[in-house]
């Protein structure tokens, strides 16, 4: 990646905490991005609100506006070819992306996930580790794949649950953890630090599970 840094297009459905994180370490310059915008499928969503605050470009693009699936994606791709988009950041977009949308954008889009994949994929992964009663769970974040949850790993941390954890405790460390880790991670892929070999992450400065 040149020196200038990276167009950056994060898609986020929800709250967008995630969004906020990646936003405020761009803006203190520890990811090099030329330009960041968001997606979103919801108009209605939290995430708007941050990103007008924040005064970042936002796109929305509504499921319901078009006809097909493959429709929907198109829309999106040409959107973020206009952008020039280097790097896709998935941040709680709440819709499974084709193989068709993964294959043009193949090792160039990362989601973050609350555990440490492959155990408790799936939208509750945070609630179901905390009702297994595990000693531990954590984050990663990786690149996707056409499975669920699945990609070349690039940075995970383990979390601790403690006897006395309760769930909204639990939540609260795992989405610090997240906000640390992402940044890192879009820095790395940033600096050339990423490397895919065999369909793995090789040649990068992982933060070590603690």
């Amino acid at each position: 990646m040149s020196k200038a840094g990276i167009n950056l297009a994060i898609f986020a459905s929800g709250r967008g905490s995630n969004f906020s994180a990646i936003v405020k370490a761009a803006g203190q310059g520890k990811i090099k991005a030329k330009s960041v915008i968001l997606i979103c499928d919801k108009p209605e969503a939290l995430v708007v609100k941050r990103a007008q605050k924040a005064r970042v470009k936002i796109v929305l693009v509504k499921r319901e506006d078009w006809t097909s699936t493959a429709d929907f994606e198109e829309a999106i791709i040409q959107r973020l070819k206009h952008y020039k988009i280097d790097l896709i950041a998935l941040a709680g977009f709440m819709r499974v992306l084709s193989p068709v949308f993964v294959k043009q954008y193949r090792n160039r889009i990362m989601n973050i996930h609350p555990s440490l994949l492959p155990a408790f994929k799936g939208a509750h992964a945070i609630r179901n580790a905390f009702n297994h009663k595990v000693s531990s769970t954590g984050v990663t974040v990786h690149f996707i794949d056409e499975q669920v949850d699945h990609g070349p790993v690039i940075l995970r941390q383990k979390v601790k649950i403690g006897r006395k954890d309760t769930l909204a405790l639990l939540e609260k460390r795992i989405h610090s953890v997240e906000h640390k880790l992402y940044p890192e991670a879009i820095k790395l892929f940033i600096d050339g630090k990423v490397r895919i070999s065999g369909g793995k992450v090789c040649s990068v400065e992982a933060i070590p599970i603690l």
